[in-house]
């Protein structure tokens, strides 16, 4: 058993009033405290309450169980952490994903987003909780691909009028998980970008629509494209700018390589540049050649 004293020094660290796990501590529970780690980076302090539980982080790091405070209802983690980060994160408990519930910014219902002290700010992203609906663009296009098969719904929205075509590779997650359509209209209100159209483009299979395939890139100028011209929304589908994460990354730089004549810029957020036809067979993801 810790002294009172121990116990108010671990919650005063994390600028936490009274003991863990009582009321007047869970009353001052709020996003995930950091608190400068010697030689650098952060520790920062995760909270769930009344089960076991592991915090689990998306495209970062390994799950980190929870460790119960004594025998209360309080179950955290400790997580080092290095500087400038910006994470989504989950609880894993009782066969369940969840939110965290003292993080006030959500992605979805499942997911929060959280960011060490020294992460650059990111001023037109706005903060949404777990029950809060994000809006979602009225113009819909059913797509019935001839080149890659079935059916899907791509959302377009202009921003400021409309203007180049920004195509949102894993259009879905933008719309449902991550504000982007808020986050454009902000930009190009201040001043920051100029009027741009939002094409959504959800995927069905990404392993074989972003591995590398000129399918996709062929669909999107023969077939996606013209419905986008024809949806009477205001768009430039001359000046094509692709933006994807991950192996949505790879395929926008794939398409710039391939596509000169259709892709004038590409955004590539953390890009799957070690992927190769056969990566997913092999045991080591990074054992390819360089380069």
């Amino acid at each position: 058993m810790r002294s009172v004293t121990e116990q108010a020094a671990f919650a005063a660290r994390f600028g936490l009033s009274g003991t863990p796990g009582s009321d007047a501590f869970w009353a001052t529970a709020g996003s995930p405290a950091s608190v400068a780690a010697d030689g650098g980076g952060w520790t920062t302090l995760f909270l769930w309450r009344g089960s076991p539980a592991s915090v689990s982080f998306e495209s970062w790091s390994e799950s980190v169980p929870l460790h119960r405070w004594e025998d209360t209802d309080c179950w955290y983690a400790e997580v080092p952490m290095p500087p400038r980060l910006r994470v989504t994160y989950r609880f894993l408990a009782d066969s369940g994903e969840y939110g965290d519930p003292f993080n006030p910014e959500g992605a979805g219902g499942d997911r929060s987003v959280f960011a060490t002290p020294d992460a650059p700010r990111q001023p037109h992203w706005p903060a949404f909780g777990a029950d809060d609906v994000l809006p979602v663009p009225s113009t819909r296009i059913r797509w019935a691909s001839g080149l890659l098969g079935g059916r899907r719904t791509v959302r377009v929205h202009p921003v400021g009028g409309g203007g180049p075509v920004v195509l949102l590779l894993d259009g879905d997650d933008w719309l449902y998980l991550h504000p982007a359509m808020t986050a454009f209209e902000s930009a190009v209100e201040t001043g920051d970008m100029p009027p741009v159209t939002l094409v959504f483009l959800p995927s069905k299979d990404r392993a074989a629509e972003f591995g590398c395939g000129r399918e996709l890139w062929q669909a999107v100028r023969d077939e996606l494209l013209p419905l986008v011209a024809e949806s009477g929304v205001h768009a430039d589908p001359d000046r094509l700018v692709v933006a994807g994460q991950s192996l949505g990354g790879l395929s926008a730089m794939f398409a710039a390589l391939e596509f000169p004549e259709l892709v004038s810029r590409v955004a590539c957020q953390s890009p799957s540049f070690w992927w190769t036809p056969d990566a997913l067979d092999r045991a080591d993801l990074l054992d390819g050649p360089a380069g």
